[in-house]
């Protein structure tokens, strides 16, 4: 009889701990996919700023060496006229 309860109490000990640790699974599991998820929204955010990043480069390169582009982004901009020019503003019609 005590060798029945031994393990008996062996048996409720295991299956104990393999509850335990499917849980841990589980848990870690679930967390997993959080991260998996939270990982992707980052690489898409990267990939987007990489992309502007590239862009910016390119209207840099065009400030520092093409002057009709630097004169047509003030003109667009800023609103920039030459003296001769009479700049003309108009509200936007909706």
């Amino acid at each position: 009889m005590p060798r029945r309860l031994i393990v008996l109490l062996y048996f409720v000990l295991l299956t104990g701990c393999g509850i335990w640790a499917g849980a841990l699974l589980l848990e870690a599991r679930a967390e997993y996919g959080q991260l998996k998820q939270i990982q992707a929204a980052s690489e898409a955010k990267l990939a987007a700023a990489e992309t502007r990043l590239r862009e910016q480069e390119i209207i840099l390169e065009r400030l520092r060496t093409d002057p009709a582009f630097v004169e047509k982004t003030f003109r667009e901009t800023l609103a920039y006229g030459k003296r001769e020019e009479m700049i003309f503003r108009f509200d936007s019609v909706r």
